[in-house]
């Protein structure tokens, strides 16, 4: 952990706010690029760590690439996509294939607490950064490997995508129109689900590391975090022989609880249980439409596929027919569950989406405002750092390597001469 010192020297840099987060004092040393790693890192960062992103000096983290893009005359575009993924960091480049990069990384990684890559099994060990080489730097070093397989297994050492992780961890086979073909879940959800996960394990590691002095291997895999996402699909399986499919927009056995219909759109409707179910009945009913049907007032009856397909599907289609998202909200919203199907638009002007901070706005040096998620983790004592700037390329570079790791300005520049930073 960081000292008063180091404290005072990253106040300097404008990467701490009035309120420390939870983490302030945890320094985590960020290899990783695209997603599941810059996420997972975020995320600590947002919570108060002291991230350092170390990029290669002519390969950096790609997504600086990935639009969207905001520009400035006097500048190089800088990708909002990257930025999202990248806030309240510090930057850093460090070529780690130079025997001068190996050397820095270790000296960085000796004061740090924790150590994110993403890369392919195996891929640090060649460079001879791997867990075991730096634990031997740094023993209560907490390091976090994300991939698609995990550091051991048949399949560790294939290329893995986040469309790798839905399809062998079995979301991929689920999803879909009913009858129709498997669909890939509408975002990266392999990627993100390792990103949370890698979070917890980071967490869980740091608080054993802070009571014992021993760090440990955090292995997360994307195939295993999207396996767990399926739901009831393995006990299913394994108690039934059931091998779930495609269902639309429907629930395996929960009736009413999908997509309807109505004037200007889509909603949610899941009033499947008998309270909600007479309730609703009462709001969009005719009168008395409850008691002429006592053959649907059974929560096991709805759930009939026959009875709900032939009965209760049409009813609730007629009754959101004729009125709007917002109609539908207006009347129900407060006593059922019921959603309009909204766009990102609609989200991102949403009231509870406002009053929850959960779109802020981050301005960019002459490149404009930068409107993005916020944290959806809410401490009352600790907030998370929603609103810091993601860094350019090295950044930091100077400052990192002399004030942190302790180099003198003559070796920082025969390091940048050498092509290392």
């Amino acid at each position: 952990m960081i000292d008063d010192e180091t404290r005072t020297w990253l106040n300097s840099l404008g990467r701490f706010d009035a309120a420390p987060g939870s983490l302030a004092g945890i320094v985590v040393v960020d290899v990783t690029r695209v997603v599941a790693g810059p996420y997972c890192s975020m995320i600590l960062a947002d919570l108060g760590a002291t991230v350092i992103k170390v990029e290669h000096p002519d390969d950096p983290d790609y997504t600086r690439t990935f639009p969207p893009m905001l520009e400035r005359e006097d500048a190089d575009p800088f990708s909002g996509f990257f930025a999202q993924y990248n806030r309240n960091k510090l930057g850093l480049t460090v070529n780690m294939r130079h025997p001068e990069g190996k050397s820095v990384l270790e000296r960085l990684v000796a004061k740090a607490d924790v150590l994110v890559e993403n890369f392919r099994p195996g891929t640090m060990d060649r460079l001879g950064l791997g867990y075991e080489r730096l634990r031997e730097v740094n023993p209560r070093l907490v390091y976090a490997a994300l991939s698609g397989y995990g550091q051991y297994g048949p399949y560790r050492t294939r290329p893995a995508y986040d469309n790798s992780a839905q399809a062998t961890g079995g979301l991929w086979s689920m999803n879909g129109p009913a009858g129709g073909a498997p669909t890939r879940i509408g975002t990266i959800i392999g990627d993100l689900g390792a990103s949370l996960y890698g979070v917890i394990g980071v967490l869980a590691a740091l608080r054993h590391a802070e009571h014992t002095g021993e760090g440990q291997l955090v292995d997360i895999s994307q195939q295993d975090s999207v396996l767990t996402l399926t739901e009831n699909a393995v006990v299913s399986y394994t108690t039934e022989g059931i091998i779930p499919e495609p269902l639309g927009n429907q629930h395996p056995f929960v009736r009413p609880y999908e997509l309807f219909a109505c004037k200007d759109g889509f909603v949610f409707f899941g009033g499947y249980t008998d309270k909600f179910w007479k309730i609703s009945c009462d709001i969009f009913g005719e009168p008395g439409e409850y008691d002429e049907h006592p053959d649907l007032q059974s929560m096991g009856a709805r759930f009939r596929e026959d009875v709900y397909q032939e009965q209760v599907k049409p009813m609730v289609q007629r009754w959101f027919a004729g009125r709007t998202k917002a109609e539908l909200e207006g009347i129900a919203g407060d006593l059922v569950p019921l959603s309009a199907v909204k766009d990102i638009s609609e989200v991102v002007g949403d009231p509870q989406i406002a009053a929850r901070d959960m779109v802020v706005d981050v301005e960019y040096d002459g490149y404009g405002m930068l409107r993005t998620f916020g944290s959806p983790v809410k401490l009352d004592r600790t907030p998370p750092r929603a609103r810091g700037l993601a860094p350019d390329k090295g950044e930091h570079s100077t400052d990192i390597l002399r004030d942190f790791v302790g180099l003198t300005q003559t070796e920082i520049d025969a390091l940048r001469e050498a092509g290392t930073i």
